[in-house]
Protein backbone atom coordinates (compact mmCIF):
# COMPACT_ATOMS: atom_id res chain seq x y z
CA UNK A 1 0.00 0.00 0.00
CA UNK A 2 1.12 3.32 -0.58
CA UNK A 3 -0.21 6.09 1.74
CA UNK A 4 -1.37 9.28 -0.58
CA UNK A 5 -3.26 11.06 1.44
CA UNK A 6 -3.67 11.35 5.39
CA UNK A 7 -6.10 13.88 6.59
CA UNK A 8 -6.98 14.73 10.43
CA UNK A 9 -10.52 14.38 11.27
CA UNK A 10 -11.26 15.20 14.22
CA UNK A 11 -10.05 14.98 18.35
CA UNK A 12 -12.19 13.78 20.82
CA UNK A 13 -12.79 12.28 24.39
CA UNK A 14 -16.31 10.74 23.62
CA UNK A 15 -16.89 7.89 21.39
CA UNK A 16 -19.62 9.11 20.28
CA UNK A 17 -18.06 11.48 18.87
CA UNK A 18 -15.73 9.85 16.46
CA UNK A 19 -16.82 9.77 12.83
CA UNK A 20 -19.91 7.70 12.30
CA UNK A 21 -19.37 6.60 8.72
CA UNK A 22 -18.26 3.01 8.41
CA UNK A 23 -15.01 2.64 6.99
CA UNK A 24 -12.27 0.65 8.78
CA UNK A 25 -10.19 1.67 11.66
CA UNK A 26 -6.72 0.75 12.82
CA UNK A 27 -5.68 2.06 16.84
CA UNK A 28 -2.38 2.63 18.04
CA UNK A 29 -1.70 2.79 21.22
CA UNK A 30 1.22 1.75 23.53
CA UNK A 31 3.17 3.66 26.43
CA UNK A 32 4.49 7.03 26.53
CA UNK A 33 7.34 7.67 24.72
CA UNK A 34 7.20 4.95 22.75
CA UNK A 35 7.55 6.97 19.64
CA UNK A 36 3.73 6.61 18.56
CA UNK A 37 3.91 9.64 16.91
CA UNK A 38 7.14 9.15 14.84
CA UNK A 39 6.05 5.91 13.31
CA UNK A 40 2.44 7.47 12.33
CA UNK A 41 4.16 10.35 10.83
CA UNK A 42 6.68 7.77 9.02
CA UNK A 43 4.00 5.39 7.82
CA UNK A 44 1.94 8.18 6.35
CA UNK A 45 5.20 9.74 4.56
CA UNK A 46 4.54 13.50 6.82
CA UNK A 47 6.78 14.83 9.32
CA UNK A 48 4.16 16.69 11.82
CA UNK A 49 0.71 14.45 11.23
CA UNK A 50 0.84 13.06 14.56
CA UNK A 51 2.62 16.03 16.97
CA UNK A 52 5.64 14.34 18.46
CA UNK A 53 6.93 15.98 22.17
CA UNK A 54 10.12 14.60 24.07
CA UNK A 55 7.80 15.33 27.23
CA UNK A 56 5.34 11.74 27.84
CA UNK A 57 1.54 12.23 27.58
CA UNK A 58 1.40 14.13 24.79
CA UNK A 59 -1.68 12.61 23.36
CA UNK A 60 -4.57 13.11 25.22
CA UNK A 61 -7.44 12.71 22.40
CA UNK A 62 -8.66 9.96 20.65
CA UNK A 63 -7.26 11.02 17.15
CA UNK A 64 -8.76 10.07 13.49
CA UNK A 65 -6.71 10.43 10.44
CA UNK A 66 -8.33 9.63 7.18
CA UNK A 67 -6.52 7.50 4.94
CA UNK A 68 -6.01 7.65 1.16
CA UNK A 69 -10.24 8.73 1.91
CA UNK A 70 -10.78 4.72 2.45
CA UNK A 71 -9.45 4.10 6.13
CA UNK A 72 -8.77 5.76 9.28
CA UNK A 73 -5.73 5.49 11.44
CA UNK A 74 -6.61 6.50 15.17
CA UNK A 75 -3.66 7.66 17.49
CA UNK A 76 -4.92 6.96 20.86
CA UNK A 77 -2.91 8.24 24.35
CA UNK A 78 -0.11 6.65 25.82
CA UNK A 79 -0.87 4.77 29.10
CA UNK A 80 2.12 4.21 31.69
CA UNK A 81 4.38 6.62 32.71
CA UNK A 82 2.91 10.21 31.32
CA UNK A 83 3.18 12.85 33.32
CA UNK A 84 -0.03 13.96 33.84
CA UNK A 85 -2.40 14.18 37.07
CA UNK A 86 -4.00 10.88 38.43
CA UNK A 87 -7.63 12.58 37.40
CA UNK A 88 -6.03 12.54 33.99
CA UNK A 89 -5.24 9.14 33.67
CA UNK A 90 -8.28 8.21 34.89
CA UNK A 91 -10.07 9.98 32.02
CA UNK A 92 -7.79 8.57 29.73
CA UNK A 93 -8.23 4.76 30.64
CA UNK A 94 -12.13 5.92 30.69
CA UNK A 95 -12.21 6.61 27.14
CA UNK A 96 -9.58 4.45 25.75
CA UNK A 97 -11.94 1.45 27.42
CA UNK A 98 -15.22 3.03 25.68
CA UNK A 99 -13.24 3.18 22.12
CA UNK A 100 -12.51 -0.52 22.36
CA UNK A 101 -15.58 -1.81 23.43
CA UNK A 102 -17.32 0.42 21.80
CA UNK A 103 -16.18 1.18 18.27
CA UNK A 104 -17.31 -1.13 15.50
CA UNK A 105 -15.03 -0.28 12.97
CA UNK A 106 -12.29 -0.57 15.06
CA UNK A 107 -10.68 -3.88 12.86
CA UNK A 108 -7.44 -4.02 14.94
CA UNK A 109 -5.28 -2.50 17.47
CA UNK A 110 -1.60 -1.95 17.08
CA UNK A 111 0.14 -2.39 20.59
CA UNK A 112 3.61 -0.10 20.27
CA UNK A 113 6.33 -1.86 22.53
CA UNK A 114 9.84 0.11 22.64
CA UNK A 115 11.80 -3.29 21.53
CA UNK A 116 15.18 -2.30 23.88
CA UNK A 117 13.52 -3.18 26.88
CA UNK A 118 11.91 -5.86 28.73
CA UNK A 119 8.48 -7.04 28.67
CA UNK A 120 6.75 -4.23 30.88
CA UNK A 121 4.02 -5.37 33.41
CA UNK A 122 1.75 -2.53 31.89
CA UNK A 123 2.14 -3.64 28.57
CA UNK A 124 1.78 -7.14 29.37
CA UNK A 125 -1.11 -6.68 31.09
CA UNK A 126 -3.23 -4.00 28.46
CA UNK A 127 -2.21 -6.94 26.18
CA UNK A 128 -4.12 -9.67 28.05
CA UNK A 129 -6.66 -7.09 28.59
CA UNK A 130 -7.46 -7.16 24.62
CA UNK A 131 -7.12 -11.24 25.03
CA UNK A 132 -9.72 -11.15 27.34
CA UNK A 133 -12.31 -8.66 25.53
CA UNK A 134 -11.81 -10.37 21.73
CA UNK A 135 -9.98 -7.45 21.02
CA UNK A 136 -8.14 -8.36 17.66
CA UNK A 137 -4.06 -6.61 17.75
CA UNK A 138 -0.57 -6.54 16.46
CA UNK A 139 2.27 -5.64 18.45
CA UNK A 140 4.77 -3.34 17.02
CA UNK A 141 7.98 -3.32 18.26
CA UNK A 142 9.76 0.28 17.78
CA UNK A 143 13.11 1.64 17.54
CA UNK A 144 14.77 -1.30 16.25
CA UNK A 145 17.74 0.62 14.60
CA UNK A 146 18.98 1.30 18.00
CA UNK A 147 19.48 -2.45 18.47
CA UNK A 148 21.65 -5.05 16.43
CA UNK A 149 19.75 -8.12 14.65
CA UNK A 150 20.61 -10.84 17.59
CA UNK A 151 19.50 -8.14 20.30
CA UNK A 152 16.55 -7.89 18.42
CA UNK A 153 16.07 -11.45 17.84
CA UNK A 154 16.53 -12.12 21.78
CA UNK A 155 13.67 -9.71 23.36
CA UNK A 156 11.82 -11.01 20.92
CA UNK A 157 12.14 -14.39 22.30
CA UNK A 158 11.46 -13.01 25.71
CA UNK A 159 8.76 -12.06 25.20
CA UNK A 160 7.49 -15.15 23.46
CA UNK A 161 8.51 -16.87 26.19
CA UNK A 162 6.62 -14.41 28.62
CA UNK A 163 3.53 -14.62 26.60
CA UNK A 164 3.16 -17.92 25.58
CA UNK A 165 3.00 -19.25 29.33
CA UNK A 166 -0.59 -18.29 29.19
CA UNK A 167 -1.22 -17.71 25.12
CA UNK A 168 -2.46 -20.34 22.85
CA UNK A 169 -0.14 -18.65 20.07
CA UNK A 170 2.19 -15.58 19.90
CA UNK A 171 0.07 -12.43 18.82
CA UNK A 172 0.93 -11.54 14.62
CA UNK A 173 3.94 -8.44 14.99
CA UNK A 174 6.23 -5.94 13.69
CA UNK A 175 9.74 -5.05 13.67
CA UNK A 176 10.05 -1.18 13.20
CA UNK A 177 12.35 2.05 12.85
CA UNK A 178 10.71 5.47 12.15
CA UNK A 179 14.39 6.18 11.61
CA UNK A 180 15.04 4.15 8.75
CA UNK A 181 11.38 2.85 8.17
CA UNK A 182 12.12 -0.82 8.59
CA UNK A 183 8.65 -2.25 8.71
CA UNK A 184 7.00 0.52 7.10
CA UNK A 185 6.24 -1.99 4.11
CA UNK A 186 5.13 -4.34 6.08
CA UNK A 187 2.55 -2.62 8.36
CA UNK A 188 0.94 -0.80 5.58
CA UNK A 189 0.60 -3.91 3.28
CA UNK A 190 -0.41 -5.87 6.00
CA UNK A 191 -3.63 -3.24 6.74
CA UNK A 192 -4.00 -3.24 2.34
CA UNK A 193 -4.63 -7.11 3.00
CA UNK A 194 -7.85 -6.87 5.58
CA UNK A 195 -9.16 -3.70 3.80
CA UNK A 196 -9.09 -6.19 0.77
CA UNK A 197 -10.83 -8.99 3.10
CA UNK A 198 -13.50 -6.57 4.07
CA UNK A 199 -14.09 -5.85 0.31
CA UNK A 200 -14.17 -9.04 -0.82
CA UNK A 201 -16.13 -10.30 2.13
CA UNK A 202 -18.75 -7.58 2.10
CA UNK A 203 -18.91 -7.81 -1.73
CA UNK A 204 -18.69 -3.74 -1.59
CA UNK A 205 -16.10 -0.78 -1.14
CA UNK A 206 -15.54 0.37 2.32
CA UNK A 207 -16.32 3.63 1.32
CA UNK A 208 -20.33 2.34 1.42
Amino acid sequence: MQIKTAEFVVSNQEVAKCPTNKLPEYAFIGRSNVGKSSLINMLTNQKNLAKTSGRPGKTQLINHFLINKEWFLVDLPGYGYARVSKSAKKTFQRFITAYFKERKQLISAFVLVDIRHAPQTVDLAFMQWLGEHGIPFSIIFTKADKLRPKAIEDHIDTYKNILLETWEEFPNYFITSSTNYTGKDALLNYIDTINEDLITSTNKSPLQ
